[in-house]
């Protein structure tokens, strides 16, 4: 059984006409998973200690700034891709809450795994600046929390959104204790990612990118997961897996290059969960990232989730 854990809240957050990072992202992934056979949805529990996770991960001035800027009404954040509205914070926190709580599920017990089907997105979120429709960084908060509150010692971030994640990578680079690996389209948005960006000082060697052309299929990701992707996080061994699932190397994907089938995403689940069985005692966490055929978009989590069971 996967848990699928969401808040109402992550709706509230407004799309200008035409944004492509809007609430019938995560509304229509919901519809689409409701009543589907091994797939529990539920509403997040409250989780204790929001504020304290926040801060480990972003500037206090960052977050501070982000509260003031939605109290006094202003439009964007940081930049054009960043719009502000009256539920944009409050979107944000229950995003970050309610993969918190997904997080307590999955270490509650061997073999539990879980999805956050959320919004805005994070993995593009730095410390201190918000970036590519993302305010907080929901994965990198989840990673911080696993190893200060529960102890672990290695923790993986494998990012397959077709963007980079540039604030995940630049959160946990010079720490040995996360690897954040990312398979995505190059170039491309952010213009991070490129191959020789291995990590800094301590974190030397933990980070891992595999950057694909545009046009690349499910050949070419099956190739990158089987010979780099899976030995590298053989070789960490992890205590927990965190992916940041994003859906836009979709071949339909309006902002994407790739050529990714629904086939593709739902062999992926495999692979992870194989890994995550093998390695993570089953602990695996999916959080929701980009994906933006609104269409397609609910038929590919459930491919990629199915194959998480």
């Amino acid at each position: 059984m996967i848990r699928v854990y969401t808040d109402p809240r992550c709706l509230e957050h407004p799309a200008p006409a035409g944004f492509p990072e809007r609430p019938e992202r995560v509304a229509g992934v919901l519809a689409g998973l409701t009543g589907a056979d091994g797939i529990d949805v539920v509403a997040a529990p409250p989780v204790d200690g929001l504020d304290e996770a926040l801060a480990a991960v972003h500037d206090p001035d960052y977050l501070a700034r982000f509260a003031r800027a939605v109290e006094r009404g202003d439009g964007l954040l940081d930049s054009a891709d960043n719009p502000l509205g009256a539920g944009t914070l409050g979107a944000a926190r229950a995003a970050a809450a309610a993969t918190l709580a997904a997080l307590e599920h999955v270490l509650a017990d061997r073999g539990n795994g879980a999805f956050a089907a959320v919004r805005p997105p994070g993995h593009h979120a730095e410390r201190d600046r918000a970036m590519g429709f993302c305010y907080l960084n929901t994965v990198a908060i989840a990673a911080e929390r696993a190893r200060r509150r529960h102890g672990l010692e290695r923790v993986a971030i494998v990012d397959f959104d077709v963007h980079h994640g540039n604030g995940s990578q630049h959160l946990f680079e010079e720490r040995p204790d996360v690897i954040y690996a990312s398979l995505h389209q190059w170039p491309f948005y952010p213009g991070t990612g490129a191959a020789n960006e291995r990590g800094r000082g301590a974190g030397a060697g933990a980070t891992l990118n595999l950057p694909l052309p545009a046009g690349s299929g499910d050949a070419d990701y099956a190739r990158a997961f089987d010979e780099r992707l899976l030995p590298e996080l053989d070789r960490f061994a992890p205590d927990l897996l965190l992916v940041s699932a994003g859906f836009d190397a979709w071949q339909g994907d309006p902002l994407g290059g790739m050529r990714v089938t629904a086939g593709g995403f739902a062999e992926w689940g495999d692979r992870l969960r194989t890994f995550a069985e093998r390695r993570c005692d089953g602990r695996v966490l999916s959080v929701l990232e980009g994906g933006y055929d609104l269409a397609a978009l609910p038929e590919l989590v459930r491919g990629y989730l199915r194959n998480m069971l």
